[in-house]
């Protein structure tokens, strides 16, 4: 078994969700989750498909974010993954929709952060084993940062 990283390219830090599915409706069932929870979503998903031809399928309302989601799900190339893109949207928009698409088996993450892929790889073929979502913690918040934080969240509208 050959272990690697893979870089989600996201030159644009859009938001996305990285996940586990397992079967080839999981684009089309994504789109109506994206469709349902934000009427007008701006988005590209794609799916790695794990038998028979081995496709990456893909789907969506934005041909930039359709692309990003194609290249990156074929540089994964991990079996039954999913890749989603959303643009002028947050994952806590849409997360609980994503996972309660009957084939999603699980979430790795979802997040805005520079993202590494840890693949393993046998001859078989390739699996995510997990994610590293962001950079590690430099300290511990203050009281100021507990006030910046707070402030933030009130000024984008997610606490009253």
């Amino acid at each position: 078994m050959n272990l690697t990283t893979v870089k989600i390219e996201n030159p644009k830090e859009y938001n996305m969700i990285l996940g586990h599915s397992h079967f080839i409706k999981t684009v089309e069932d994504i789109h109506e989750a994206m469709v349902n929870a934000i009427p007008m979503a701006k988005f590209g998903v794609a799916f790695c498909e794990a038998s028979q031809e081995c496709l990456v399928r893909f789907s969506g309302t934005d041909d930039e974010l359709i692309e990003l989601a194609r290249k990156n799900a074929f540089a994964l190339a991990a079996g039954h993954s999913f890749i989603l893109f959303m643009k002028d949207a947050y994952p806590v928009n849409v997360l609980n929709a994503i996972k309660n698409v009957p084939e999603v088996c699980r979430v790795f993450c979802a997040t805005a952060n520079p993202v590494e892929v840890i693949i393993a790889e046998t001859e078989q073929g390739r699996g995510i084993l997990g994610v590293i979502d962001g950079f590690a913690s430099k300290g511990i918040e203050t009281e100021k940062d507990i006030l910046q934080r707070k402030q933030l969240l009130r000024a984008i509208g997610y606490k009253l």
